[in-house]
């Protein structure tokens, strides 16, 4: 199952300081669904200030990246700019 790590400080406030997960989920949104299942907020958190790379490569539209069995997610601050 997908492996996930929290790269973020401002996440532990939703997980109570766990920074590792593995997760059920073919997608990345099926895995941001699990993820606020257990850690209500955290999903909205996710979605609206994290990036998300998957095995090393990061993506801007996320949600329908197809997760492996053997994937590893990093879950990153969103970089601003203008």
């Amino acid at each position: 199952m997908p492996h996930v790590v929290v790269a973020c400080s401002s996440c532990r406030a939703f997980t109570g300081d766990v920074t590792t997960f593995d997760v059920e989920a073919a997608t990345v949104r099926e895995m941001i669904r699990e993820l606020e299942r257990r850690y209500p907020g955290f999903g909205e958190h996710i979605e609206r200030k994290m990036a998300i790379a998957i095995d090393g490569e990061i993506h801007q539209d996320a949600l329908f990246e197809p997760l492996r069995a053997e994937s590893e997610v990093y879950l990153i601050p969103k970089i601003g700019g203008g």
